[in-house]
């Protein structure tokens, strides 16, 4: 286990360095799901703070909580996957398989149904 969290520090420790464009296109997608990470958080932050309060008692901070552990969740995932990444280039392997991003989207769906859900009730 440490091993493996040193290797989020420093990846550069297994195999020999990549041609640096792939590189940095990982550090791009890594980046990219840093963002992901920080708008979740910040719309969990948004729903907890200016979110009118629903009629479902206390689900207005259900998916505040929600939306802040997903986007946990993402930041932990993106630096997860950018080692792994990294690490396969650096050794010539296959890249990793990722199912997060269809977990991601499915999750995020089912939440924003869930909200609509609740503001057609508060309407009605």
């Amino acid at each position: 286990m440490s091993g493996d969290l040193k290797e989020w520090f420093d990846p550069s420790r297994a195999g020999t360095t990549p041609d640096y464009r792939f590189s940095l296109a990982n550090e791009r997608t890594f980046l990219a799901w840093i963002r992901t990470g920080l708008a979740l958080i910040a719309g969990g932050l948004a729903c907890a703070q200016f979110l009118p309060p629903l009629p479902v008692a206390h689900l207005r901070e259900i998916i505040a909580i929600l939306l802040l552990v997903l986007g946990a969740l993402v930041a932990l995932r993106a630096v997860d996957h950018w080692v792994r990444t990294e690490r396969a280039m650096r050794l010539g392997t296959d890249l990793p398989r990722s199912r997060f991003p269809a977990v991601l989207a499915i999750a995020v769906a089912v939440g924003a149904v869930a909200i609509i859900v609740a503001v057609l009730i508060q309407i009605f």
